[in-house]
């Protein structure tokens, strides 16, 4: 069985790496990191422009209906840009979750704005620490509140899950509306801005109807978490290479300091932690489309494996930069940082682990 990319897709992908090679240089990320812009407005307009936004979204809701897989590979160039950019929230998050529980005419009036970039969402269902959802919905309005939100602050709309009488459900929230307050949150990587979204009796509208939307929602984050693998997987790639040409150029004792042994087992260990995540991710990627029974494993093994490679690879890039690599000048820290953020989006580690593990035991089951 073939699990690599089509022909098309992988023109997608040249065209998209071009792009954003030309637009989206990590002097564009330090602008993001160092200003109060939450993300790069001029840039967002254009890949709305180009599509990029709508790729996995069926035509019928104004995207352009190439599939998951398309919208991988985008991610992954994404990833390897760095690109400070709402898509995680608005896309994979936000949209998929608008697909899976809203009913038609939602999917009509909310997607095509999301797939243009004319409008940003986010999925607002963490409370912190706390063990169950205590958000509640009761005739039309909603109080309670959400943390950590990604792009909170920058969104236009939430999806957010609260008790519906005893029942969990997901709502539409305009967070331009009434009853609607968003305290920025301290993070790691200011690239990927965090909110406390807090409502008090915020209008809200019902997202369709399902039978069981907590299984719909794992099926929503089981899908962005092949997403954001992707983006990780762009993101290590990039901190290799950033580690390779560096070990070529900087000479130490009359040599390139990638001649010597333990710099070149860093690179090595890098590559196979790559490959290795790269492998589980397009397994997922194909998953999406043609097998959605093994998604949920699927997704949990390139989750994982993707989480520890982008972190590996921006921590060995620090080490083979030796003291430079630790300053604010270089650039190491913006890998290291973009590689935390995107590890805790979706649940820390453990959390997919777990998954990894009670998906294993269903199949043998």
């Amino acid at each position: 069985m073939d699990f690599d990319f089509s022909p098309e897709q992988k023109e997608i992908q040249h065209q998209a790496r071009r792009l954003l090679a030309e637009q989206c240089d990590l002097r564009v990320v330090r602008r993001i990191l160092d200003g109060a812009a939450p993300f790069d407005a001029a840039l967002w307009q254009q890949i709305g422009e180009l599509g990029w936004l709508g790729v996995a979204i069926p035509e019928a809701y104004g995207g352009l209906g190439l599939g998951g897989g398309s919208l991988c590979v985008i991610a992954e160039e994404l990833g390897r840009a760095l690109a400070p950019l709402p898509v995680a929230s608005s896309i994979y998050l936000a949209a998929e979750a608008i697909l899976q529980t809203g009913d038609e005419a939602q999917k009509r009036e909310l997607l095509p704005a999301l797939a243009s970039g004319e409008r940003i969402a986010t999925l607002a269902v963490s409370e912190g620490m706390a063990n169950r959802t205590s958000t509640s919905f009761s005739g039309g309005r909603l109080s309670g509140a959400k943390m950590p939100v990604a792009d909170g602050g920058a969104a236009d709309f939430a999806v957010v899950s609260a008790n519906d009488d005893g029942v969990m459900g997901v709502f539409i929230v305009d967070l331009h509306g009434p009853g609607v307050q968003r305290h920025a949150l301290q993070s790691l990587d200011p690239t990927r801005p965090l909110a406390r979204l807090v409502f008090d009796d915020a209008p809200a509208q019902p997202l369709g109807r399902s039978a069981d939307t907590a299984a719909a929602l794992r099926q929503v984050l089981d899908r962005a978490a092949v997403f954001i693998a992707f983006e990780q997987i762009g993101g290590a790639d990039a901190a290799l290479a950033l580690s390779t040409e560096y070990a070529r150029l900087r000479h130490a004792f009359g040599r390139p300091i990638g001649s010597f042994q333990a710099i070149k087992h860093k690179l090595a260990d890098m590559y196979t932690r790559n490959q290795l995540a790269r492998a589980n991710a397009c397994y997922a990627a194909w998953a999406l489309d043609a097998s959605p029974a093994a998604l949920p494993l699927a997704a949990a093994a390139a989750r994982v494996a993707a989480s520890e490679a982008f972190e590996f690879a921006a921590k060995e890039t620090i080490q083979t930069h030796g003291g430079i690599g630790a300053t604010w000048e270089a650039d190491m820290h913006l890998f290291y940082r973009h590689a935390k953020g995107l590890q805790l989006l979706l649940d820390g580690p453990a959390t997919w682990r777990n998954r990894l593990v009670d998906a294993l035991q269903a199949r043998a089951a």
